[in-house]
């Protein structure tokens, strides 16, 4: 099985820029909350959040083209590059979400990056968002617009779950991570 130490490793040796790992540690934290909340093993899913952009920095606009075969070739097991695949559905992909991890690896991806946004807009950061600020943010669809909220609802819905209930889990998730993820705040409006 995967494991964060391996991923991180494999995807660090590829992947050099900075807000490319910083994503990569985001959808990880998020991963490794919704492996608690589905009683899955979170060390396993967090290493499948890590890597899921493996070929993103050099391949933007083929994404997803340039991972299968180098994953392999790494032992990355094949439940695992399916996963991987997967959070591409509809995007660049035909490979649908099936498993839970699937489906939350594709929801995350997207989630993560409004959470982060409105994180780098408090200044305590992450560390006292509620649930009912974020949800204000997110229905603003001009705020981190970039960040697909179709695909979140989406996500949700193969979950059978509220964007609440998911949001909430992957805010706590990145919470507990806060530091790694640059999202303390500096005590200033940022």
């Amino acid at each position: 099985m995967l494991t964060l130490e391996q991923a991180k490793k494999i995807n660090d040796e590829n992947v050099k820029e900075e807000h490319l790992r910083l994503h990569a540690a985001n959808v990880a934290a998020c991963m490794e909350a919704l492996a608690k909340y589905y009683g899955q093993d979170p060390d396993h899913w967090a290493a499948v959040g890590y890597l899921h952009d493996y070929d993103y920095e050099k391949h933007p606009e083929e994404h997803l083209r340039y991972t299968e075969e180098p994953l392999r070739a790494k032992g990355v097991p094949e439940e695992d590059i399916r996963a991987i695949l997967s959070h591409g559905y509809t995007l660049v992909n035909d490979v649908e979400p099936k498993t839970e991890m699937e489906k939350c690896l594709f929801t995350c991806d997207e989630l993560s990056g409004i959470i982060q946004a409105c994180a780098r807009m408090r200044p305590n950061g992450i560390t006292d968002l509620t649930l009912s600020s974020f949800m204000k943010k997110y229905k603003n669809k001009k705020f981190a617009a970039g960040c697909n909220r179709d695909i979140i609802a989406s996500g949700c819905a193969m979950l059978g779950k509220d964007v609440k209930e998911i949001a909430e889990v992957c805010i706590e998730g990145m919470k507990a991570h806060a530091g790694e993820l640059q999202l303390l705040g500096t005590g200033e409006a940022q």
